[in-house]
């Protein structure tokens, strides 16, 4: 069908279907480390699970430098603009967005994850890792609601998270 997708895995024998995206990309994912958040994006019709890890570090230079890896590099750099409370002080840190498993997260709904993935590294406390946040967050910092929420629940939920940050505002 259009607007589906297949994930494949290449092992010694040739290439073999993934059957679960999303267990495959959260497999290894570090426990209790500051700086990860999980999010929920549409890949076509199929809501995939997606681990974010932000890494927030001193530098002196005036202007910090800022890596994307797996991100698109402009909506990544979006919340270094917000004006509310620890976003504004990434501003004086070198920052790298990174998606581990390089599924390419270029929808508003991973955006609620970068943030909370950068502030969990800024205050170096890690994110429970039953929880996933899924949302797109507004140039003036409000947070807005996203397409195929309750198919993304219901992936969120089959994958044994307990907890997830939504807009309040879901319709």
């Amino acid at each position: 069908a259009t607007n589906e997708i297949g994930v494949f895995e290449m092992e010694d024998s040739g290439l073999s279907e993934v059957p679960n995206p999303s267990e495959m990309l959260l497999s290894g994912r570090p426990q209790d480390t500051p700086g990860t958040c999980v999010t929920c994006v549409m890949e076509g019709v199929r809501p995939v699970l997606a681990e974010v890890q932000a890494l927030l570090a001193p530098t002196s230079f005036n202007v910090p430098r800022r890596t994307a890896n797996g991100f698109d590099f402009n909506r990544a750099n979006l919340p270094m603009g917000l004006p509310y409370g620890v976003l504004k002080k990434v501003e004086l840190a070198r920052t790298l967005m990174s998606n581990p498993r390089m599924i390419i997260l270029d929808e508003p709904a991973a955006d609620l994850a970068m943030i909370v993935a950068l502030a969990s590294s800024f205050r170096d406390k890690p994110v429970s890792g039953d929880l996933a946040a899924i949302g797109e967050v507004g140039l003036t910092g409000e947070l807005r609601s996203v397409n195929a929420l309750g198919q993304r629940l219901s992936e969120v939920r089959r994958l044994g998270f307990t907890k997830c940050l939504i807009p309040a505002r879901t319709g």
